[in-house]
């Protein structure tokens, strides 16, 4: 059945007396029940991502952030940059228009994304249509999640079977010809099994010309649950993204160019994303006793993704007046075919009442990912071309169906890996009385790299290889002085090898680099300033080692040596301040800069994209038991486009407003607005010359039922 039959079949199901008779008939099944770990509304939960069994937020010694389903929808979120930025110290970049790019304390990664725990990453844009939360657990995270999450990981938790009747629907449509629709279907089928089942499909515009996206995703789910406390859950995912790539626009004399916001700098005819990702998971929980519980999760996934783009390449060049006059085109595409396959088992001994319980989890996991890379460079005129077509107007900034001869270059990538990851870990919580409680933890990863260059120029060596011993170490303690209080110090330790987060090159220059190391000194308090509003803030100090750096003494020749130090503070509050008002309000200062000379620059640049000052509030009143208002305020200080420090973004303050409408007991209409003042900003980038232009004014409207 196709993703539009399907979601047909579900808004016929959720009519009228359609839906009222699948109800009746849904309400004489037994009830299957599952508790889910979710919050109250904004207020975050108890998770178990963190310290890998379920925790309450106040227990777990690192900054969090939580954006929970209700948030994501009061505000219409679309993607994972709206998110993060209710998340004190987040930015995310542009990701060259068909990536999600996220800067976590002043550290990039495309990677360090997972989903219900498990690594997810591919490069491209997630959608939130199964979402239940976002989690961002910030600082470095390899005792739970491996390699990589220096800065911090995104984890989302995905909407399950749970034993619940949910009869959803929503349709959403706005400017510039946005039209999206969501459903989400699921019942107990007898004592024991339940189903359910999401569904999204999106055919939508742009503000910028010449750029549109369709995407639709089915998410199917089954859980059973036995007499004896066993539980399993089957999903599989099926997500298909096709898109217009679009870089934004090139700056000009160190400033993003003023330009009309919906003009296009490139050739939109190839520029171009297409991702198809297919998953499945498979989780069990078995308790094997009162106190021990064996934890299993596998998840397989086939990810075919290619993206091409004829994109400004430099600045603009001024004519003799000043004024910006012509730009730079260059173009490439690059095809990334990969299949992940891993499995974590845990065991988890519990012991004990509150004031001396002791908690202990040990955990073993293994992995293979197989990816085959390929990029090519355009050139302009034919296969003898440039590699740049200079002079392009900024008055005429879009040229369509250029002449582009695409072909792999000697120093384009043309390979086939393979990543083999097998970790031991264990970690402990124990209270240390009634008010302390000390958490210690230890993994040790093996990471396994063989990579062979199919570069037909390539006369030399073509296969390579390495192997990285990672141990990973966390320590945390926990003071309640009072109850509603809790004051926590931790220190914690990641490491990246040196392939990178997509671990897709390695050479003769970098086969024996050691893994970069991210080392992170943290502090910091939650408190429940009533039992439904939660305050948080934290101050760290993570410092990024053994980074690439030129040999002052060999040219030519790689150490590692550079160095980068990021220090902050991280304020957060979420929750109902009274029955009828909830908010969000997060604050970040920041500061992440070269302390030794890198590859990329010289002692003393600022990391690219990392303002100095960020914050964001979010409110919702109910102004009548069926209407609502909701107002919103983003504020970005100024950033660095790139580690050159050239190439200055703006800080700019946003203004968003939402108004909810009941109608009768089971529809909501909802609008929402966002850049209420309409105003010019420049959100992001990618590097120093594709600068994307923030969304004028948008108006988004949708009609919604069981969400």
């Amino acid at each position: 059945m196709s993703p539009r039959a399907s979601l047909l079949l579900l808004a016929t199901l959720l009519s009228g007396g359609a839906a009222q008779a699948a109800e009746d008939e849904l309400a004489q099944v037994s009830p299957l029940i599952i508790t889910a770990q979710v919050g109250d509304g904004y207020l975050p939960g108890r998770l178990d991502t963190a310290l890998r069994v379920a925790a309450d937020l106040r227990d777990t010694p690192q900054s969090i952030g939580v954006v929970s389903a209700q948030l994501i929808r009061d505000q219409a979120m679309q993607s994972m940059a709206d998110v993060l930025r209710y998340v004190p110290g987040a930015t995310i970049g542009q990701g060259e228009g068909h990536r999600d790019a996220p800067s976590l304390r002043g550290n990039a990664s495309t990677a360090d994304f997972f989903v219900d725990g498990v690594r997810d990453d591919v490069q491209y844009y997630r959608d939130l249509y199964n979402t239940e939360r976002v989690e961002v657990l910030l600082g470095p995270n390899a005792m739970i999640f491996g390699r990589g999450g220096g800065g911090g990981v995104i984890n989302r938790v995905t909407r399950v079977a749970d034993g619940r009747r949910h009869v959803g629907l929503s349709l959403e449509g706005g400017d510039f010809e946005h039209r999206r629709m969501v459903g989400d279907l699921g019942a107990a089928m007898n004592e024991t099994v339940s189903a359910r089942v999401n569904l999204m499909h999106e055919r939508s515009g742009s503000y910028r010309d010449f750029v549109n996206l369709e995407r639709w995703g089915v998410n199917p789910s089954v859980t059973y649950q036995g007499a004896s406390g066993f539980t399993a859950t089957l999903t599989f995912e099926r997500f298909v993204d096709d898109r217009t790539t679009d870089r934004g626009a090139p700056s000009f004399q160190g400033r993003p160019l003023a330009i009309p916001v919906n003009a296009y700098f490139g050739d939109p005819t190839q520029s171009w994303s297409r991702v198809e990702a297919d998953s499945a998971r498979l989780a069990f929980d078995l308790p094997l006793n009162a106190d021990l519980t064996l934890r299993h999760r596998t998840v397989w996934g086939a990810y075919d993704k290619g993206y091409g783009n004829v994109y400004a390449s430099g600045a603009a060049v001024a004519d003799a007046q000043g004024r910006p006059a012509v730009y730079p085109l260059q173009a490439y595409r690059s095809f990334t075919e990969r299949t992940n396959v891993f499995s974590q088992s845990d065991l988890v001994w519990t012991h004990g009442t509150d004031g001396a319980r002791r908690t202990i989890v040990a955990g073993l996991e293994v992995g293979r990912q197989d990816t085959r890379n390929l990029r090519e460079t355009g050139r302009f005129g034919g296969p003898a071309g440039s590699t740049t077509l200079t002079g392009v107007l900024v008055s005429e900034p879009t040229r369509r169906n250029l002449p582009v001869a695409y072909a792999n270059s000697g120093s384009d990538a043309q390979n086939t890996g393979v990543a083999d990851v097998a970790a031991l870990f264990a970690q402990a919580q124990a209270d240390l009385g009634p008010r302390v409680q000390l958490i210690a933890g230890l993994r040790y990863d093996v990471f396994s790299l063989d990579l062979r260059d199919e570069r037909a120029s390539v006369t030399g060596r073509r296969d390579f290889s390495r192997t990285d011993r990672i141990w990973s170490p966390r320590l945390g303690l926990v003071v309640r002085p009072v109850e509603p209080l809790s004051i926590y110090a931790s220190y914690s330790v990641s490491s990246l090898p040196a392939s990178g987060d997509q671990f897709a090159s390695l050479s003769i220059s970098t086969e024996s680099l050691k893994p970069e190391s991210f080392r992170n000194l943290e502090a910091g308090f939650k408190v429940d300033l009533t039992p439904r509003l939660m305050a948080t803030g934290a101050v760290y100090q993570l410092d990024r080692e053994n980074t690439q750096a030129p040999d002052p003494l060999v040219p030519g020749r790689v150490v590692q040596t550079g160095a980068q130090r990021s220090t902050g503070l991280e304020l957060g509050l979420g929750g109902k301040v009274t029955d009828r008002w909830e908010t969000v309000a997060t604050m970040a200062v920041q500061s992440a800069r070269i302390t030794r000379q890198t590859a990329a620059a010289p002692v003393g640049r600022h990391a690219a994209l990392t303002p100095e000052f960020t914050a964001s509030l979010w409110n919702k009143v109910e102004v009548t038991p069926r209407l609502s208002l909701g107002l919103g305020v983003i504020h970005q200080g100024d950033m660095f486009a790139s580690i050159s420090n050239t190439v200055t973004l703006p800080g700019f303050t946003r203004v968003d407003g939402a108004v909810f409408l009941r109608v009768g007991e089971d529809y909501r209409l909802q609008l929402n607005v966002e850049n209420l003042g309409d105003i010019t900003w420049s959100p992001t980038s990618h590097g120093d010359n594709n600068i994307q232009p923030g969304a004028p004014r948008t108006v988004r409207i949708s009609i919604s039922r069981g969400f």
